[in-house]
């Protein structure tokens, strides 16, 4: 284990939670850095975006392993990238491609259990064969459910009760093929986050709902915070907005 990896698998305690606000190039990398980050974490939405595709494993492979090698190398903190799906849906693959981004220098990835570009979650047994395959890769391992997102998603409650003993299921299987950290994206109901937190064999990784407090979250036992395609949606409204007083003010009377 390398000592970047050390230090990010130091960084998740529950109740005083690794604080990774989510960039998305060596820029954003760097200015986040600069703030006085411990850790550095892509955002799948941002990082494609930025390079001119959609989110949802649209992306080259081999550029989205160029993106990180290029962060990895130019900033000098513990990495983790959004590794979606794994750009594979069978375990032989995903462990060849994960094996291909800890080479860029990344320590950690998220790994999410939905069928990207499908209609649901891949069954509970196959995805922790996923799991396990990237274990294989020697990184942090932040296995993701998407159970609550793609409630939020279809527009229904994201903090839906009856979720829980499958995610918790999930949890476990996870757990058991050796994942390191649990990703519950799209609770926002600050019970049921202390509820999952509770039960989880991992530590819990939410992104942070606005109306939540990161001290109330570290109160529930969050281990891991982030901030999804929050943060290049801000940066990306700025710049347009700036942009937009500048031509405004140059436009003929």
């Amino acid at each position: 284990m390398n000592d970047k990896r050390e230090i990010f698998a130091e960084l998740h305690q529950p109740g005083n939670p690794l604080l990774l606000y989510n960039i998305w190039d060596v820029g954003s990398a760097r200015a986040v850095a600069a703030a006085g980050a411990t850790a550095l974490a892509t955002g799948s939405h941002g990082l494609a975006e930025a390079n001119g595709f959609p989110d949802g494993e649209q992306i080259p492979f081999n550029l989205f392993l160029d993106c990180a090698r290029r962060i990895a190398e130019r900033v000098d903190l513990p990495l983790t990238v959004d590794f979606e799906g794994g750009f594979a849906v069978d375990a032989a693959h995903v462990a060849d491609h994960a094996q291909y981004l800890a080479e860029t220098g990344a320590v950690g990835c998220n790994f999410e259990d939905q069928e990207v570009g499908g209609p649901g979650l891949h069954p509970i047994a196959q995805q922790a064969t996923r799991v396990a395959a990237v274990v294989q890769s020697g990184m942090w391992v932040n296995a993701r459910t998407d159970l609550f997102l793609r409630k939020m998603i279809a527009g229904d409650n994201a903090n839906d009760r009856s979720l829980l003993p499958e995610a918790m299921e999930r949890a476990a299987a996870y757990a058991e093929a050796g994942a390191h950290s649990f990703f519950i994206p799209g609770v926002s109901d600050i019970e049921l986050i202390a509820e999952i937190c509770s039960a989880s064999p991992l530590p819990v990784n939410v992104i942070k709902p606005d109306a939540v407090e990161i001290a109330a979250l570290a109160n529930a036992g969050v281990a891991r915070i982030s901030w999804g395609p929050r943060p290049w949606r801000l940066a990306m409204t700025a710049l347009t907005e700036q942009a937009r007083e500048l031509y405004r003010d140059r436009r003929p009377a």
